[in-house]
């Protein structure tokens, strides 16, 4: 549901979801492995994120979908209780391209762990997710690689829509036993407009809860991502939450609203910090930079954080110097809460009507 609306595309809204009700715009902090990198259970649920990210392809080589359907589901294997939506492990047909085979009916792939082979199909993953019990399950995609021209982005989308289109009798019969899971197939087309026209109005026929916008952020710059995007979103049903996947700097945050985007992911904000780069109000900065050695002031003054509360730069970049595993928490801890704080502030904005003026007073600052 739409709550309100912006400059631009920005809108804020709330999807409902078998877990609750969702705030858009909201970050999804990453836990592919059925873990956010260096957090454990209670310090997820300090931060309160209502929706986050799991990768089943990952599960499904590690530890299994059996070993987690057998735990009662992936909520109770991990300890969280919000929205968990699962990749369907398309990206890692373009990542792990030198392990896979692709063809019409799905992808081979040998498993970066030992090797073995395994087969992926449109209805496996669907199956696969409703094995893992997740609340939102995404559709095996080809995400065409940047650059390729017209031609070859055309046939990796026509094989997605194909997929697509199987996938959608293999969620109803996975609804039908039971699941109350939302669908948010992919959508692709790499970076020319008729393409994405075309995907466009085939995921606007589809029956769907929702849709994942891929194919962004492969290598491209900037301006042609924020310039292609707004034309996508344009394109798309606006009754529908839209996730951009893979897409998690602050500055992107603020840029993807404003393009019509509700929902994102990134690993960005853990990965930076387990090499002790810190987002902050007034900037990013390293903390085991030499002029904080003996700084013995919060990461960030402005931020309620327990780790901005209790500790100063001068520890936690010695922490970070001398290989502290603890550093690698109280970092990242850091990092999600300042965006969650981000997504917070740009739907306050959006729901007084001073959008724009709040991102470029954040830009300014951040730069």
């Amino acid at each position: 549901m739409i709550e309100a609306k912006d400059a631009g595309g920005a809108r804020a809204g709330v999807l409902e979801t078998p877990r609750g009700p969702v705030e858009t715009p909201c970050f999804m902090p990453v836990a592919t492995q059925a873990s956010v990198k260096a957090l454990d259970a209670d310090d997820v649920a300090r931060l309160n994120p209502r929706a986050i990210l799991a990768n089943s392809y990952h599960l499904y080589l590690r530890p299994g979908t059996e070993t987690v359907k057998l735990a009662g589901g992936l909520h109770k294997f991990m300890g969280y209780d919000g929205f968990i939506i699962t990749d369907s492990g398309g990206f890692q047909v373009l990542s792990l391209s030198d392990l896979r085979q692709i063809d019409d009916e799905g992808v081979t792939f040998r498993s970066h762990l030992d090797g073995s082979s395994h087969r992926l199909t449109p209805e496996s993953v669907i199956g696969v997710q409703a094995a893992l019990g997740s609340d939102g399950w995404t559709t095996l995609d080809e995400c065409a690689p940047y650059p390729c021209d017209e031609a070859v982005a055309a046939r990796a989308l026509e094989r997605t829509m194909r997929w697509l289109d199987r996938s959608v009798p293999a969620v109803a019969a996975a609804r039908e036993a039971g699941a109350k899971s939302l669908f948010f197939p992919l959508y692709q087309g790499g970076l020319h407009p008729t393409l994405r026209r075309r995907s466009a109005e085939h995921h606007n026929a589809t029956p769907a809860d929702g849709i994942s916008i891929g194919g962004f952020m492969v290598g491209e710059d900037k301006a042609t991502t924020w310039a292609m995007l707004a034309e996508t979103t344009a394109l798309l049903r606006e009754d529908r939450p839209r996730y951009l996947m893979g897409v998690g700097t602050p500055r992107d945050l603020w840029d993807a609203v404003a393009c019509g985007v509700d929902m994102m992911d990134c690993v960005y904000p853990t990965r930076v910090a387990r090499s002790g780069q810190i987002m902050s109000r007034t900037g990013k900065f390293n903390v085991t930079n030499a002029r904080f050695r003996r700084d013995f002031t919060p990461l960030d003054p402005t931020c309620s954080c327990f780790v901005c509360g209790r500790y100063t730069k001068a520890y936690l970049g010695h922490l970070l110097r001398a290989q502290e595993l603890a550093a690698y928490r109280l970092l990242s801890y850091h990092n999600l809460h300042f965006m969650a704080v981000v997504a917070a502030d740009i739907r306050a904005a959006i729901k007084a009507g001073r959008f724009q003026a709040a991102r470029e007073e954040f830009l300014a600052r951040y730069a």
